[in-house]
Order: C-alpha cells, then sequence, then structure tokens
C-alpha cells in the first residue's frame, strides 16, 4: 500500500444529533427515530428549568418547560427518557453543566435499576462552569463550589465509570459569544488546567492514575466558517494539549495524552435571512473538523438549517444526519493519511495560533487562572463580539444574504404553516406540574427527607465526595429543584458579570457619529439622558445580544440599566420603576416570549409606567404578530443585525412618546 493511502479506511465518527423537547415521552420517540436513521450516538438537549436547577413548577420556570430541551424532573422521567434504549450499548452525551452532577447520578441510578454495571457506562458529562458564567448563563452556584462538584465528578468517574468523560471543556460557547480563535483555544485550555489542578487538589484520586483523569478530559470545540483557520486552529489544541500534558502533569502515556474532541459546528453564523444558504456552511464547517485526520472529530452533532429561526423538526435534524453520513460514506476523506502534514500554510497558522494562544493563557494564569480571570475573559468576550457586528455593519465581513447578495425569491423551506420550526405543545407545561405533583404524592418522603439530609451534610463537609449522596437522593426519589435547592442554600447565590461594565470604549467611532447625534437630540428634548433597561426575563441566559445592544446604547451616550440574565417579570418592572426609565427591552431567545412578555407589559401598565416595550430574539412571524398586538412597540430577530438601526428606532420611539405625553 502507498504511504498517501491508509491500509484501510478510517471509522467514521460518533453521529449525533443534538435533541429533546417537551417531555420524556417525546424525547424518546425522538431518539428512537433518529437512532432507526442511522445516527450512532445521543445528544441530549435539557430543557432550562433542568439545566439550572428548578422543578417544572418553580416561578422561574414559567413558559420555559420543555422550550429548548426535555424536563427531566426525578428519575421516573430518566427512565421515560431512555425506555427501550440499551445504556451498556449506548454513547450518551448530555449538555448539561451546573446539574451535571445531578443528572450523571440519574443516569447511574437508571443504569442500575435496569442492570446495567455503572463501569458500562459511556458518554459524556458536559460539565464546564466557566464557559456558563463567559457565554450561556446556565450557572447555579458560585465558581468554587461548583469546580468542586466537577472535581468530585471527575474522581467518581474515574473510579467508578471509567469510561465516561466527567467534563467536556466547552469552547463552542465561547465562540458563540464572539471569542476569536485565540481566546477560544487560550480560555478552553486554561479551563481545563483549572479542572485538572482543582482534581489534584481535592486528591480523590490516587496519584498513580492521575494520568486517566487527564485522558478523559474532553472538549466540545466550534467550528466556524474559515475552514483553513479552523483546521488550523483544531490542529494547534491537539499540540498545546499535549503539551500541557507532558510539562504540566507529567503524562507520558500517548493514549491520555490524545486531545479527544466532539464538536458542533458554528450555530452563530447561520441566518434567519435566506435560511437555504446555512446547509452549505454547515457542511463547509463540518469539512474543518473531518478533513484533517490528525485533529479529526471523535464526536459531530450537526445544527439543523433553520436553527436561527427555531427548534428544529425531526426532518430537518434528519438533513444534518444526512449531511454527516454522505461525508463518512460517500466522499474518500476517511481513506487517507493528514493531507496537511508538511503544508506551509498549515504550519504557519499553526504557529501564529499557538504562540498568540500562549501569550493570552498567559494573561488569563496573571489573573490568578481560570476561575479567578472569569470577569476579565467575559469583558473580553464582549469586546471580541461588539467588533465581530461592527464589522457585519459596516459590510466588512460578508454574510451572504443578510449583509450581502440580498435579493431573494421566497424561500420553499418556510412557506409551511409551521414556517418552517417545531412549535412544543403549549400543554407541555401543565402536563408536566401535574405529573410531578403525582410524583411527589406517591414517593415515599421519610426517604427523601432523609437523603436530603444527608446530602446537606456532604454538601458541608469540604472533603467529601458529593457523588454517592446525589445517587442516594436519585434513587430516594428527589427531584431536580430539590437536589439543587439543597446545594443553593449550602453555597449561596451568584450572579456572573455581565462584561459590559469592562469592556473597553469602541476603538472605531466613526460608525456611531449619527446615532449618537440622534441620542443627544432627543436627550436634550426630554431633558435628561435616555435611560433604557435591558432585562432578560426567565431562565434563557444566552445573553449575547443583549449585551451588544446594551454596550452599543452606552457607547451612543444613553444610560444603561443592565443586571444581566434570569429576572422574573415582577423584579424587571420593579426595576423600571425604581430607575425611572424610558424605554424597556427585552430579549429571550428560548421560546418563552409568549408567555413572560405580555407579562411585564401588563404590568408596567398597571403600575402606570407609560414607556416603550421592544423586544428582541427567536420569535416567529406570527408570534411578533401577537406581541404587537399585546402592546410591544418593536419587534427584533437574528436578521436585525443592524444594531445601530435598532438603538435609532428605540431612539425614535422614545421621542414619540414623550412628544405623545407632552399634548395628551
Amino acid at each position: 500500500m502507498s504511504e498517501h493511502r491508509l491500509p484501510e479506511r478510517d471509522r467514521p465518527w460518533v453521529m449525533r444529533t443534538y435533541a429533546g423537547h417537551s417531555d420524556a415521552r417525546r424525547s424518546n420517540e425522538l431518539y428512537k427515530g433518529n437512532l432507526a436513521k442511522g445516527q450512532t450516538g445521543l445528544s441530549v438537549a435539557f430543557d432550562l428549568p433542568t439545566q439550572t436547577g428548578y422543578d417544572p413548577d418553580h416561578i422561574l420556570a414559567r413558559g420555559e418547560v420543555g422550550k429548548v430541551g426535555v424536563s427531566i424532573a426525578h428519575k421516573g422521567d430518566m427512565h421515560q427518557l431512555f425506555d427501550g434504549i440499551p445504556l451498556d450499548e449506548m454513547n450518551t452525551s448530555m449538555t448539561i453543566n451546573a446539574t451535571a452532577a445531578w443528572l450523571l447520578g440519574l443516569y447511574a441510578t437508571v443504569a442500575e435499576e435496569n442492570g446495567v454495571e455503572r463501569a458500562k457506562l459511556t458518554g459524556t458529562t458536559q460539565n464546564d462552569i466557566i464557559k456558563e458564567y463567559l457565554s450561556r448563563g446556565t450557572y447555579a452556584f458560585p465558581p468554587e463550589p461548583s469546580m468542586r462538584l466537577i472535581a468530585d465528578m471527575v474522581a467518581f468517574s474515574v473510579n467508578e465509570v471509567p469510561s465516561w468523560n466527567p467534563t467536556n471543556i466547552c469552547s463552542y460557547h465561547l465562540q458563540e459569544a464572539g471569542a476569536t480563535p485565540v481566546q477560544e483555544i487560550a480560555y478552553a485550555l486554561s479551563t481545563g488546567i483549572a479542572v485538572l489542578d482543582e482534581v489534584k487538589a481535592r486528591g480523590q484520586v490516587a496519584e498513580a492514575d492521575f494520568a486517566k483523569v487527564f485522558g478523559r478530559i474532553s472538549f466540545f470545540v466550534n467550528a466556524g466558517i474559515r475552514l483553513v483557520e479552523e483546521i488550523a486552529k483544531l490542529r494547534t489544541m491537539g499540540a498545546l494539549w499535549n503539551q500541557i500534558g507532558r510539562e504540566r502533569y507529567g503524562v507520558s502515556d500517548e493514549k491520555m495524552l490524545r486531545f479527544r474532541y466532539g464538536v458542533q459546528v458554528n450555530s452563530l453564523g447561520l441566518t434567519e435571512a435566506q435560511p437555504e444558504n446555512n446547509i452549505q456552511r454547515i457542511v463547509l464547517e463540518a469539512l474543518a473538523v473531518t478533513l484533517s485526520r490528525d485533529a479529526r472529530a471523535r464526536a459531530i452533532q450537526l445544527p439543523a438549517w433553520n436553527e436561527a429561526m427555531g427548534l428544529p423538526r425531526p426532518w430537518d435534524q434528519q438533513w444534518s444526519l444526512r449531511i454527516q453520513q454522505v461525508l463518512a460514506n460517500e466522499t474518500d476523506l476517511l481513506e487517507y493519511p493528514d493531507v496537511f502534514e508538511g503544508s506551509v500554510v498549515m504550519d504557519g497558522l499553526v504557529q501564529e495560533l499557538t504562540e498568540g494562544a500562549r501569550a493570552e493563557m498567559a494573561v488569563v494564569e496573571e489573573h490568578g487562572g481560570a476561575v479567578e480571570a472569569v470577569p476579565y475573559m467575559k469583558a473580553r468576550l464582549v469586546e471580541s463580539h461588539r467588533e465581530r457586528v461592527a464589522r457585519i455593519e459596516a459590510g466588512e465581513q460578508k454574510v451572504i444574504g443578510q449583509n450581502s447578495f440580498t435579493e431573494t425569491e421566497d424561500s420553499p423551506l418556510t412557506a409551511g404553516a409551521d414556517g418552517g420550526i417545531l412549535t412544543p405543545d403549549p400543554e407541555v407545561e401543565r402536563e408536566r406540574v401535574e405529573a410531578l405533583e403525582r410524583w411527589r404524592a406517591e414517593r415515599d418522603e421519610d426517604a427523601v427527607r432523609a437523603a436530603l439530609a444527608e446530602l446537606e451534610r456532604v454538601a458541608g463537609a469540604e472533603a467529601e465526595n458529593i457523588m454517592p449522596a446525589t445517587i442516594a437522593a436519585a434513587k430516594a426519589g428527589a427531584t431536580t429543584g430539590e437536589w439543587a435547592g439543597v446545594l443553593r442554600e449550602a453555597f449561596g447565590a451568584y450572579r456572573a458579570p455581565t462584561g459590559v461594565d469592562g469592556a473597553a470604549p469602541p476603538a472605531d467611532r466613526d460608525q456611531l457619529v449619527e446615532i449618537r447625534r440622534q441620542v443627544d437630540e432627543v436627550s436634550e428634548r426630554i431633558g435628561h439622558r435616555i435611560k433604557i433597561l435591558v432585562g432578560k426575563p426567565g431562565l434563557d441566559g444566552h445573553s449575547n445580544g443583549s449585551e451588544q445592544v446594551a454596550l452599543r446604547a452606552r457607547d451612543v451616550g444613553m444610560e444603561v440599566i443592565y443586571q444581566g440574565i434570569r429576572l422574573t417579570p415582577a423584579e424587571i418592572v420593579e426595576s423600571a420603576i425604581q430607575e425611572d426609565v424610558d424605554v424597556v427591552g427585552l430579549s429571550i431567545l428560548s421560546g418563552s416570549h409568549l408567555e413572560l412578555i405580555p407579562e411585564v407589559v401588563r404590568m408596567l401598565d398597571e403600575e402606570g409606567v407609560k414607556v416603550p416595550v421592544v423586544v428582541g430574539g427567536i420569535i416567529p412571524v406570527a408570534d411578533a404578530k401577537r406581541l404587537r398586538e399585546l402592546g410591544v412597540d418593536g419587534v427584533y430577530t437574528p436578521k436585525d443585525y443592524d444594531i445601530n438601526h435598532i438603538i435609532g428606532e428605540i431612539v425614535e420611539l422614545v421621542g414619540q412618546r414623550a412628544a405623545a405625553a407632552t399634548t395628551a
């Protein structure tokens, strides 16, 4: 066999689709359908209450139950979720972070009650809390105890579930928050170091087994549209991770030193405008993580073409699965050694990214490591995202169909009655609350109380591992909200930095001259600086858009009130009253807009607060019309990429409302 061909074709990567919605029964049906279509692993999406540690009947869960994933409140739900799916044969990835210990406890409990040994379980819990503070917002506890939970899971897995990846350092969401390749590499690897150092400090894994700890750290990476640069990024991450293992932790086993990563390619670059263009974007991004054999992903899940519009349907997920299957089975990319070996371009890019990443990792280290550097990293990500948005607004970064080649035919993909997206049954939340009440009524309440009391004791005993008490609580029938409630009481409250206050002023002010003039004019007319409240009701933690609106409003001279994520409608209204704001801007990407936005509008009206309300998020056309009918003054979706234009319309609304009040 010649050197330019492999002796035999490589095995394909694990193929997944990120899926789950409504309840366990509906999601189980979806999983079985996807597996029948050739999917080779599961990737479970949980709803926001599950991710943040609330039961379906909690006030913060209102409107969020089953919207962006499946609702899992106790072991009964987990049994139903995996009904008929052999856990000793399935590779299961669970996108869960703050409550990862709980969901792994439920998974292990279901396996045991189905006669499957823990040691036979294979899969991954994402379990990267640092990126939750930086980009995604589904944290539940402060950084230090959260790192303890991660370290306890790592030790538990290495000792008892040896084929499980207990933490999946997730640079995916860093890129979604605007990270450059250098930042994505540096912040992800710095997080990996923080986890390893915490595991070592806790001393629950024998020193002789520490190489196994290093070998079980996996990564979940993003791949954007800049194909060549993304390939170089992944080769860089692999080389640096190998170096970290050898030099910092003394790992010499080549198998343990491998950079093991799964991937979902970029969703940030998917557009609501001309959504059919998203297919070629997804294919090119999939090539970025498969072309280079030495840096090929071990598991891939591709977004659907319509993710910028709402929840994908089973057919949309099938299309993304078929992309993977065509790449793996019809092309020849699995037949060759690394096609970039010896490439002058690739070697040069890798060197460039390596130098940049090392320098940025050194800055993180100067701030005390990834945990202490969260405010620094958050501010840098907000700045990077601002620069990306500005390039798109100025036309320097072309996005086909959005700011370039915008002439278009109507898309047949969105012509159906559903508008091209899946809308969960609105009855799901009521069904889930009723099911939870039945579960509580039928369980052994004394056993639950005893298990939660033991969990409370262990949470207060710093040296003990949280997993045995967690599994005992799962077996007893405790709920997600009860487990998290005990730990919230033990660990205290925490609100992550927004990055807005720490962001530097914009480098290029030329784009802001006209909008600053408009702000100054209306501010002079109303007698004070325009004051805007930017709020995120509900549990949606994807704050990139709201941060950019808040930052731009500040940069053009408005006074900004932005308190971050996870607010109730009542808290937002109270803030609007106390701060005497001129306009309220609300952001929701989770699908709960029809439940939460009208509530804010109603409460403002009851309090006599007569200010414009504008809304941004992933909002279908029919829902946007309904929101306007209910009193919302402006609705913005992903197709509205020009923030200056949005701010300009908001300023105009403030001026109009002030003029109307004067003449009334």
